[in-house]
């Protein structure tokens, strides 16, 4: 095809620069020099006939039309790369760059226990995690899949289930305890310090307890917000105050005593961690190279239910 009349010219320079929001990182992953980005951005500004990219010297920026066009490419591209990946199938050995978005949270409970094992079995895929605790839209940003608690979930995704429902649990230091009495009922949590949780939205988490089949909420108080659960719980080891998580993240300290619980009656149970992604790419084999290796680390059969791949709802 002649490069003058060839439309999709530039493109992947664009969204790779669009994810990265660097035209610097754009150039690192697709093997380019920084200048070839710039004038690969340019040629396709010109061909537009229109600014795609807004850049000062701190940050990369989509303009208006860079916004619209990323809209309706990512997704594109997304199908394009999926039905070029599928191919793999047919080589039979899982090959490419397989993306991965996952919470902090996550990482010692899937990560650390899956990687090993799934590069030892696939040296030839390449694996690129991004920790970060926002939800993500895994067809904007590009990644093949997602580790999240299952209720938070979008319902358009296809979900494996990656561990067993997870108990939240009140959590504090013998010291505090002793210090500050322990609650009994969710609204003494009124009259206690708690370590509270902060989204990336800037919403507080709210802590969920059961009494008499019912759910209640309670607004924790507290002097302490953080936005990472693993302080939080550390926090609550040093006596600062009660912690709110799900019983996988303080299970050693209540095991050895570092840490003790409270309203354990009223504890609810909640989803556990999901891999997700769009059904499609459950077609790559470099995905389904992956989900097979974490449900054999993660979930041997006896511990897997009848029905473990599912439709996010």
């Amino acid at each position: 095809m002649n490069r003058a009349t060839d439309r999709f010219e530039g493109l992947t320079v664009f969204l790779t620069v669009a994810r990265h929001r660097s035209f610097r990182a754009a150039a690192a992953e697709l093997g380019v020099t920084t200048g070839a980005v710039s004038q690969a951005i340019r040629a396709l500004e010109r061909r537009v006939g229109l600014p795609l990219l807004s850049r000062t010297t701190r940050r990369v920026g989509l303009t208006e039309a860079g916004e619209r066009l990323h809209e309706r490419l990512a997704p594109a591209a997304g199908e394009i790369s999926a039905a070029l990946e599928a191919l793999d199938e047919l080589r039979g050995q899982p090959v490419g760059l397989l993306r991965l978005t996952v919470p902090r949270t996550a990482v010692p409970f899937v990560i650390e226990p899956v990687l090993p094992r799934f590069r030892r079995d696939y040296p030839d895929v390449a694996v690129e995690i991004s920790v970060d605790d926002a939800l993500v839209d895994l067809a904007e940003t590009g990644f093949d899949a997602g580790v999240r608690i299952g209720e938070d979930l979008a319902q358009d995704m296809t979900a494996v289930r990656l561990t067993p429902d997870l108990r939240w649990l009140v959590v504090g230091a013998p010291a505090y305890f002793a210090a500050h009495g322990r609650p009994e009922e969710p609204e003494d949590l009124l009259a206690h310090t708690c370590i509270r949780y902060r989204f990336q939205s800037a919403a507080l988490y709210r802590w969920e307890f059961v009494r008499d089949h019912r759910e209640i909420t309670v607004h924790a108080p507290g002097t302490l917000t953080v936005n990472d659960a693993d302080l939080a719980v550390s926090l609550a080891r040093d006596g600062l105050g009660l912690a709110y998580m799900f019983d996988l993240a303080v299970a050693e300290d209540l095991a050895s005593g570092a840490l003790a619980t409270a309203l354990e009656r009223h504890a609810p149970t909640g989803p556990g961690f999901f891999l997700y992604f769009p059904a499609r790419a459950q077609a790559q084999a470099k995905l389904r190279a992956f989900i097979d290796t974490a449900l054999a680390v993660l979930m041997p059969a006896g511990r897997r239910k009848p029905k473990e791949t599912r439709a996010a709802s």
